[in-house]
């Protein structure tokens, strides 16, 4: 399923005096450009959405500085080659690889290169079709509705199934192929996968290597940045633990992380979900009058009631089915 988020157009380096030394065509003040940009109060908005990811914040904002310079290279009458902005996200799940990709699209609108900054998220579903002639008009609506902003492709691998001579991804990536070529003035392609499989990918598909210029490797959140990430979601939710409640998650996190399907931030979500669960079935089932202390508090036994804690796997029936509907769907013929 295609989902579509649009960035608000805020300030951007639009005058061609911004960030031009008064009295000289060839002095330009980095400074007042930067400010102008706004590009702080995007990167810290990045700040205080993902905990951690320090290499990957440091990436983008090194990016956002090429992009700046770029600008004022123009500015001063520098031939300045457009950058090559399509690029490569990998790591596990519930990384941050779409909440980067949404930053990354109002970097890029507020310093001009792209007129909408949005971002349309996309996978082999939303691209390839069934049957003949069908995968070209998916394709193209896609991409139509992705200009001006970022195409993401998660799980970009699955366009591309070698082992199926009828399969129809191939017209996919040849159209794709295209369009990041000819009109890459419009729009920037963002890839996204794990890191063994993309790789597989270019290899079957150098076009791709060749088009990317960025690839960032998103790594996994460690125990303390988890536990920061569930603190934060809570917080945000009007909710918080107790010590015990807090040193009982911890200790779940420990044992949710070795089950399989673990996926990061995105485990913690649904694992906060179902503690919210439990803690409101407690306050039923006690009743009584409450006071406001007790909606807002998470106790130890409601997360102590998980049943990772009794060596079970914390995944409801309806996950499960549709993890294994999705594995069926991807590993089938088209």
């Amino acid at each position: 399923m295609t989902k579509t988020d649009t960035a608000p157009v805020n300030a951007s380096v639009e005058s061609p005096q911004a960030g031009l030394a008064e009295g000289s065509g060839n002095v330009v003040d980095i400074s007042a450009a930067h400010r102008d940009s706004n590009l702080d109060e995007i990167l810290d908005e990045l700040d205080r959405e993902l905990v951690g990811l320090k290499p990957v914040k440091a990436y983008i904002r090194q990016i956002a500085s090429l992009l700046l310079v770029a600008r004022l290279r123009e500015k001063v009458g520098l031939d300045t080659e457009r950058p090559t902005l399509h690029m490569c996200f990998t790591g596990h799940p519930g990384t941050g690889k779409t909440t980067v990709a949404m930053r990354m699209a109002k970097i890029l609108q507020h310093l001009g290169y792209l007129r909408r900054g949005h971002l349309v998220i996309a996978t082999r579903d939303d691209l390839v079709g069934q049957y003949v002639g069908h995968t070209a008009p998916k394709t193209k609506e896609i991409l139509k509705k992705a200009m001006g902003g970022v195409l993401f492709i998660d799980e970009a691998y699955y366009l591309y199934r070698p082992e199926n001579e009828r399969d129809y991804g191939q017209e996919a990536i040849e159209m794709l192929l295209q369009v990041m070529e000819n009109q890459r003035e419009d729009l920037v392609v963002v890839l996204a996968g794990y890191q063994e499989r993309m790789n597989t990918f270019f290899q079957y598909n150098p076009g791709f290597r060749s088009r990317i210029a960025h690839h960032i490797s998103f790594p996994d959140y460690t125990l303390e940045e988890l536990t920061a990430i569930a603190e934060l979601m809570l917080q945000q939710q009007n909710y918080l633990f107790d010590d015990g409640a807090r040193r009982a998650f911890g200790e779940y996190l420990e044992l949710r992380r070795k089950q399989p399907h673990f996926a990061n931030a995105r485990s913690v979500r649904n694992a906060i979900d179902r503690i919210k669960l439990r803690q409101a079935n407690r306050l039923v089932e006690e009743g009584g009058c409450v006071a406001k202390e007790q909606l807002l508090r998470i106790s130890e036994s409601d997360v102590r009631r998980s049943r990772v804690f009794k060596g079970g796997l914390e995944m409801e029936l309806e996950e499960a089915a549709a993890c294994s509907e999705s594995e069926e769907r991807r590993g089938g013929a088209s």
